[in-house]
């Protein structure tokens, strides 16, 4: 079988490494593409091409500074990581952060002749971030493919999102049973140099439940 292509959003933490390994498991020639927008944390840059270096797979970085729109826990250092979950959009949220990685993967697909691009984005992120929803991917395939010379000739770019109905839970399981070591992998906010999580923030604390619900040891590394 000759591997089609796809284009991973990867940005080396739980589930854009499921949904990478996912799309190698359907057959797919994975070309994983890692957004450094100057976010807090930024040890994840290092650690998912590090991650990638292991697969024996080439990633592509993509640098851009959202640190001047700001607005965002993640990228104003003004505003705190909280501890606690509340209801609502919470302050870890990033100003149209999906709107903007989703439109340079397609960029970076276009031009590489690449139909399928993949994103780890599901149910749990859908109840605080908008930009994780099924009514927000359907109608940025619409958009993409109105505005792109693929689209307008006819080859459609797809956006898959093979965990957006999926628990925490579900995603930990099905990335077991794939053999993925998540040790390997960060979710954390607030990761110290050393890639050590805090263990305190919304990301550790899903993170945190997802291994304890699906019955399996929780092998990141925290602070404390």
């Amino acid at each position: 079988m000759v591997n089609k292509k796809a284009l991973i959003l990867f940005s080396g933490g739980l589930d854009s490494t499921t949904v990478l390994h996912h799309a190698i498991t359907k057959g797919y020639a994975c070309i994983p593409l890692t957004i450094d927008y100057n976010q807090r944390h930024s040890y994840e840059i290092e650690s998912s091409q590090k991650y990638l270096k292991n697969l024996k797979l080439k990633g592509h970085v993509f640098k851009i500074d959202l640190t001047q729109i700001g607005g965002s826990a993640l990228t104003d250092k003004d505003i705190n990581v909280p501890t606690e979950m509340n209801s609502g959009i919470p302050v870890t949220y990033v100003p149209a952060r999906n709107t903007i990685f989703l439109s340079i993967a397609s960029a970076y697909a276009e031009k590489m002749a690449i139909d399928q691009i993949f994103i780890g984005v599901n149910q749990i992120d859908y109840s605080g971030y908008p930009d994780c929803r099924p009514d927000f991917i359907d109608s940025f395939k619409t958009t993409i493919n109105l505005g792109t010379k693929t689209g307008v000739d006819g080859k459609q770019l797809k956006i898959n999102t093979p965990l957006i109905n999926m628990s925490k839970k579900d995603i930990i399981k099905y990335g077991h049973d794939m053999g993925i070591d998540y040790s390997q992998t960060v979710s954390c906010y607030q990761l110290d140099n050393d890639g050590n999580a805090c263990g305190h923030c919304d990301a550790c604390k899903l993170r945190k439940e997802g291994f304890l619900l699906a019955g399996l040891d929780d092998p990141t590394v925290y602070k404390n």
